[in-house]
């Protein structure tokens, strides 16, 4: 393989893996706060990238303001899933919880097909992300310089809100204990709100940056991210904001290089993802970062 070939696979990769980082990041905090794997955040996911659809192509907002509506919609509709899903079973057993989880999954997938019907859309992509930057003899889409630099942006931010602000203090004492958070008067079901809001911005934020880079929506486009995005946020150590970053970088550059490499197995690059599990799981059962967790009761 050539250097160019190899700059510009590894370029894609870096991409990729941004993507799935911020949705693993939205899966490691609802389970660092509830201990509870949010398998609506794939839809979530989605629904963000249909919401930027539609107001793009109403042709009367500007792209960006189209954007940020886009997320505002996200962000609101991760706090009412929290409120409709989770928040009456809080005190149930986990089992219910999980099964509450996949219906809701399942629910906004089946309204997606009813509202938006199963015909792909094309994504419209504003015309400063459909740029080509040549560096030497590699051509690079703009947006692949961006979405790594506002993932990192975005996880400075939030490591910075986690560690040094009031509320992720609180953060940090709810997903340590619930009943002894109380006891030191955080208001639990706000904090836990919170985190919803900021999971479902982020995947706001992944959605409208994967519509971009891969134009193509339907209503169960959602469904191989969320779950690859879960694999990065148990590879890198669920509950561990960076690791979830590290998780979703070892597997976006796998998948890449997996195709560039051995291009006869690029058919089995969903299966990488399931392959990466099942080795970490082998041999360090807690992720790359994580640690022992104790199950809330």
């Amino acid at each position: 393989m050539e250097i160019k070939e190899f700059l510009q696979h590894l370029v894609n990769g870096i991409s990729l893996g941004s993507l799935y980082a911020l949705l693993a990041i939205g899966y490691t905090l609802v389970y660092g706060i509830l201990r509870l794997i949010n398998f609506a955040h794939g839809d979530i996911f989605m629904i963000s990238t249909y919401a930027g659809f539609y107001l793009m192509s109403s042709a009367i907002l500007p792209w960006w303001i189209a954007f940020l509506l886009a997320i505002i919609l996200t962000c609101i509709l991760g706090i009412l899933v929290e409120k409709a899903a989770y928040r009456p079973l809080r005190d149930a057993p986990r089992i219910s919880l999980l099964i509450s989880s996949i219906g809701m999954s399942y629910l906004i997938e089946n309204l997606a097909i009813v509202f938006f019907g199963g015909r792909p859309k094309t994504f419209p992509i504003p015309a400063i992300f459909d740029r080509i930057i040549t560096i030497g003899s590699v051509k690079i889409p703009t947006l692949s310089f961006i979405i790594p630099v506002i993932t990192i942006i975005i996880l400075a931010i939030l490591l910075h809100i986690v560690h040094n602000t009031k509320t992720g203090m609180a953060m940090r004492a709810v997903s340590t204990d619930y009943e002894a958070a109380r006891l030191m008067a955080i208001d639990v079901n706000k904090i836990i709100t919170f985190t919803f809001a900021v999971g479902s911005t982020l995947a706001a934020v992944g959605g409208i940056m994967w519509g971009m880079k891969y134009p193509s929506l339907i209503p169960l486009m959602g469904v191989m991210p969320g779950i690859k995005c879960f694999i990065a946020a148990v590879v890198g150590g669920i509950g561990n904001i960076r690791g979830a970053v590290l998780g979703g970088f070892i597997l976006g550059l796998g998948e890449i290089m997996l195709v560039a490499f051995m291009p006869a197995l690029s058919g089995y690059r969903d299966a990488f993802a399931f392959i990466l599990l099942i080795f970490i799981l082998l041999a360090k059962p807690t992720g790359l970062m994580g640690k022992n967790l104790a199950e809330k009761v």
